[in-house]
């Protein structure tokens, strides 16, 4: 029996993936757990629908990702901490310090989640900040961290 997956399976597929699974498996244990559908021609066309529909918003969600890569490249933010003997700030300078100014200097929404900051800034001087918007869209971000 064709069956169309509606959730991920172990060892069986993936969400909207369309498999030929037993008879006994698909009544007694796929349909009654929601987990797939009858491949019928109106449950296909469905699956169709949805998938051009994904599809195109994954390219706006990349194209926006893109025009966004583009304003943050070369951009800089600067950032004030106080600071003792040797450099040394006290505290550190998070990925939600960064989100903060960068949204008061360049009116940008970054999304801290989005920043690859392995470990908080705890120095003076000059920092560049990986930022990964998208699977496909990489950017960077120079933050300048001085003395108040």
């Amino acid at each position: 029996m064709k069956v169309i997956l509606l959730e991920d399976v172990k060892k069986l597929g993936k969400k909207g993936d369309l498999i030929n699974a037993s008879d006994g498996y698909a009544r007694n244990f796929l349909f009654p757990k929601k987990l797939a559908v009858e491949a019928t021609n109106a449950a296909m066309h469905d699956l169709k629908l949805k998938q051009q529909s994904e599809k195109r918003r994954q390219e706006e969600l990349f194209k926006q990702s893109k025009e966004l890569a583009e304003e943050i490249k070369g951009c800089a933010i600067t950032i004030h901490v106080k600071a003792g003997d040797g450099g040394r700030i006290f505290g550190s300078v998070s990925t939600k310090e960064i989100t903060k100014a960068a949204k008061e200097q360049l009116g940008l929404d970054i999304d801290k989640k989005k920043m690859l900051l392995k470990e908080p800034i705890k120095a003076l001087g000059t920092h560049v900040i990986p930022i990964k918007l998208n699977a496909k869209v990489k950017t960077e971000l120079t933050v300048k961290v001085q003395e108040a």
